[in-house]
C-alpha cells in the first residue's frame, strides 16, 4: 500500500461523479437529492461528500458499502437533530469509491482537512509536531529540531507535545552526546571550535577535535539512547568514566561525568513511569456540559515525550467513541503512529483503524484497552488530565464569554462578539512597511487567520500611517465583498479594534464608506496621556471617547488583543526586513537565477559595481554569455 499522503493514491477522476438537486433549502428536497443518488450508487467501500446548493461541503463520510450506508440518509425519522438539519440542507453529492474500508476512511481524513465541513467532527489544532532530526547527509550527522514535512535524510524521533519538551530534550542531548547543531555553511567555514565547544556540547568535528569513527560512535549511542536504550548508554559511559579515573585522565573522567548528569536529567524529567512500553501513545477523553477534551501522552522509547490536550469542534450530539474514532484519523493524518495506541474505551472501529494506521505506516498497529498494571495506570493518569484539562477550559470558556458580554455592552453591539479583528501598522521611518490583522474570537486567538498587508501603493509616503490604514482596510473589505458578498462563511467580523486615535479612525471610515459598509463597529484604541498601559482611550465612530477603569477585567482583554497585533505586526516586519537585508540589487533583474547572480557578485564584487559596468565588461565574466549580459546591460542602462 502506497502512502497515506500520496497525490495519486485516490484518482477522483476515475470514481467521482456529482448528482445536483433543487436549491430550495427543505428536508423533502434534501431527501429528494440523496434518493436520486442512490439510483446509481454502487455497494462498494468509499467516501461520500454531502454538499449545498452552492456546492460547499456539509459533511465527509465513509462507508464499507456506499448504497447501503447513504440510504440510511433517507430513513429521517430515525436521524438525530443535527443529522436532520445537513439533510435538509444537502442538494448535491460527490461519491470516490476505494479498493476497500481502510483506503476510505484515510480518504475520509484527508477530505475532512481539506474541507473543514460543518457536521464533522474536527480535530481543532493549527500546530504542528517537533520531531528531532538526526541527519544521515554528511560525515558528521547534525542533531535539530524539525517541523513540516520529512523529506531530509535521516532518523525522527517523535512526535514532541511542545517546542518547550523538544528543546530541552535538545539541550540535554547535546550535553550528553555532544553532536553539533550547527548548519552545515557554519560547519564548514570554522577553523576554530566555537562556544558549544568551550561549554561542552559539541565535539567540535569543524577543527578535527574528533575523528569520524569517534563522531559516529557518539551518533550510534544516540541513536540507542533514543530507541528507548538508556540503561544501555548509561552503563557504556559509567563504565568509560571509572576507566578514565583509574589511568589517572581526570579531565576525562570530568567530561564523562557532565554526560552521565546529562543523561540523568533526562530520566529524571520523566514525569509519567513508562518503561518496558516501547513506542505508545496514549489517549483518553473527558465530556462535560456537552464540550469534549482529549488528553494525549506520548510515549517513544520508554521516555515521555509530552502531552498535549485537545478540544475537536462539532461534537455537539456526537457519541464520545466516534468523537475519539474520528479526532484519531485526523491526528494521525499528519503525525506517523507508533505500533501502540491506548485508548480509555473500546471503540468500534478499533480494527478498522489499526489496519488504515498500519498500511500507510509499513507496520502492524493495534489499538487497545489496559485493564491492569503499568498500561492501565498510564491510561488513568491520562483520564485525570483529561477531566482536569476541560475543567480549566470550561472555566476559560465561562470567563471569556462574561468579557465578550461586557465587550458587547461597551460598544453597543447587538450581542456578544464572535469574531474581533485587531489591526496595526509596523514600519520604520517608512521601510519595510506593511500593516497586520489578527482575530480573535470566544475561544481565543484564531492565528491561522492572522493576515500580513504589504503595503504596494506607491503614492504612500513613508511613514504615513493614515494612507497605510486606508490601503489595508481597502484590500481587506474589497476582497471581502468580493468573495463572501452574503457574510455565510463567517469571515466577516462583528467588531475592528485599530490601534491609533481619531486619526486613523476617520481614514479607516473614508474606506469603509467608499465601499458602502456601514453596519461593521470600527473602534479606534490610542495610548492616552504619556502613552501608559491602562490609560487608553477609545474613540468611536459617533465622536465619544472614553477612558476605562484602570483595573477593569474589560480592559486587560481589549489591552490583551491591542498588543496580539502589535507583536504580529513587529514580527511580520523585523522578517521583512531581515529579508531586504539579505537582498541583491541584482534581483530585481528578470531571468538571473541564483548561479548567475553568484558568477556576477564573484567577478564584480558589489551589486553596484554590476550595475556600473559596462556591456564588454559584463561579457567578459565567467559563466555569463552575450545574451544575458545584454539583458543585464538593458535592465540597468536601458531605463
Amino acid at each position: 500500500m502506497s502512502s497515506p499522503n500520496a497525490p495519486d493514491r485516490f484518482n477522483e477522476e476515475k470514481s467521482t461523479y456529482t448528482v445536483r438537486g433543487s436549491d430550495a433549502p427543505d428536508l423533502e428536497a434534501g431527501v429528494a437529492a440523496i434518493r436520486n443518488v442512490l439510483k446509481t450508487l454502487p455497494a462498494r467501500p468509499g467516501v461520500y461528500r454531502m454538499q449545498d446548493a452552492r456546492g460547499d461541503v456539509l459533511y465527509v463520510g465513509k462507508a464499507r458499502a456506499l448504497k447501503n450506508r447513504v440510504n440510511n440518509y433517507t430513513q429521517v425519522d430515525r436521524l438525530p437533530k443535527r443529522l436532520q438539519r445537513m439533510v435538509a440542507q444537502t442538494r448535491s453529492m460527490t461519491i470516490v469509491t476505494t479498493n476497500n474500508e481502510a483506503e476510505a476512511l484515510l480518504l475520509e481524513a484527508q477530505l475532512i482537512k481539506r474541507y473543514r465541513p460543518a457536521y464533522n467532527v474536527l480535530l481543532r489544532d493549527d500546530k504542528s509536531f517537533p520531531f528531532i532530526l538526526l541527519r544521515a547527509d554528511h560525515e558528521f550527522p547534525r542533531i535539530q529540531k524539525h517541523r513540516g514535512a520529512r523529506r531530509a535524510k535521516g532518523n525522527y524521533y517523535g512526535p514532541f507535545a511542545s517546542a518547550g519538551s523538544v528543546n530541552n530534550t535538545l539541550n540535554a542531548l547535546q550535553k550528553l552526546f555532544l553532536l553539533r547543531s550547527c548548519t552545515d555553511s557554519f560547519f564548514r567555514n570554522r577553523d576554530r571550535p566555537c562556544l558549544l565547544y568551550q561549554i561542552r556540547r559539541c565535539s567540535a568535528p569543524c577543527v578535527g577535535r574528533i575523528d569520524a569513527a569517534g563522531y559516529a560512535e557518539l551518533v550510534g549511542d544516540a541513536k540507542a539512547f533514543l530507541a528507548g536504550k538508556s540503561t544501555q548508554v548509561q552503563t557504556k559511559l559509567g563504565g568509560q568514566m571509572q576507566a578514565a579515573a583509574e589511568a589517572m585522565d581526570f579531565e576525562l573522567a570530568a567530561i564523562l561525568r557532565d554526560r552521565l548528569r546529562a543523561l540523568t536529567f533526562i530520566q529524571g524529567t520523566q514525569a509519567i513511569n513508562a518503561e518496558g512500553l516501547g513506542d505508545a501513545d496514549i489517549f483518553a477523553l473527558a465530556c462535560k456540559n456537552g464540550v469534549m477534551g482529549i488528553q494525549a501522552f506520548f510515549i517513544r522509547g520508554g521516555q515521555n515525550w509530552g502531552h498535549r490536550s485537545f478540544f475537536p469542534a462539532h461534537t455537539n450530539d456526537v457519541p464520545e467513541d466516534e468523537v475519539l474514532t474520528s479526532f484519531l484519523v485526523q491526528f494521525y493524518e499528519e503525525v506517523p503512529p507508533p505500533r501502540t495506541i491506548f485508548v480509555d474505551r473500546e471503540l468500534e472501529e478499533a480494527a478498522l483503524l489499526g489496519e488504515a494506521l498500519g498500511g500507510g505506516a509499513g507496520f502492524k498497529v493495534t489499538l487497545s484497552m489496559p485493564q491492569r498494571g503499568t498500561r492501565r495506570r498510564l491510561l488513568d493518569q491520562a483520564k485525570r488530565n483529561a477531566e482536569e484539562a476541560l475543567d480549566r477550559r470550561l472555566a476559560e470558556s465561562t470567563t471569556q464569554a462574561k468579557l465578550l458580554r461586557e465587550v458587547a455592552d461597551l460598544f453597543d453591539l447587538g450581542e456578544p462578539p464572535d469574531r474581533i479583528e485587531i489591526y496595526d501598522n509596523s514600519h520604520i521611518q517608512g521601510t519595510n512597511a506593511l500593516g497586520a490583522m489578527v482575530v480573535a474570537g470566544p475561544e481565543g486567538f484564531r492565528k491561522g487567520q492572522y493576515r500580513k498587508f504589504n503595503i504596494k501603493n506607491p503614492d504612500t509616503e513613508p511613514g504615513d500611517d493614515f494612507a497605510m490604514m486606508r490601503e489595508v482596510f481597502g484590500r481587506r473589505f474589497a476582497r471581502a465583498q468580493a468573495e463572501d458578498p452574503d457574510r455565510d462563511a463567517g469571515d466577516w467580523p462583528d467588531l475592528v479594534l485599530i490601534d491609533g486615535g481619531r486619526g486613523q479612525l476617520n481614514a479607516v471610515k473614508g474606506v469603509m464608506e467608499e465601499l458602502g459598509i456601514e453596519d461593521v463597529c470600527l473602534v479606534g484604541v490610542s495610548k492616552g496621556p504619556d502613552r501608559h498601559a491602562g490609560r487608553e482611550v477609545f474613540h468611536m465612530l459617533d465622536g465619544r471617547e472614553f477612558q476605562l477603569p484602570v483595573n477593569a477585567p474589560v480592559l486587560f482583554y481589549l489591552q490583551r488583543l491591542r498588543d496580539e497585533a502589535h507583536r504580529f505586526a513587529i514580527g511580520a516586519h523585523r522578517a521583512k526586513r531581515a529579508k531586504a537585508i539579505g537582498a541583491s540589487p541584482l534581483d530585481e533583474v528578470p531571468g538571473i537565477g541564483p548561479a548567475r547572480k553568484k558568477a556576477l557578485l564573484m567577478h564584480f564584487g558589489t551589486g553596484r559595481a554590476v550595475r556600473n559596468a559596462s556591456l564588454q565588461d559584463l561579457q567578459q565574466a565567467p559563466g555569463v554569455s552575450s545574451a544575458v549580459a545584454q539583458q543585464v546591460y538593458d535592465f540597468y542602462h536601458g531605463r
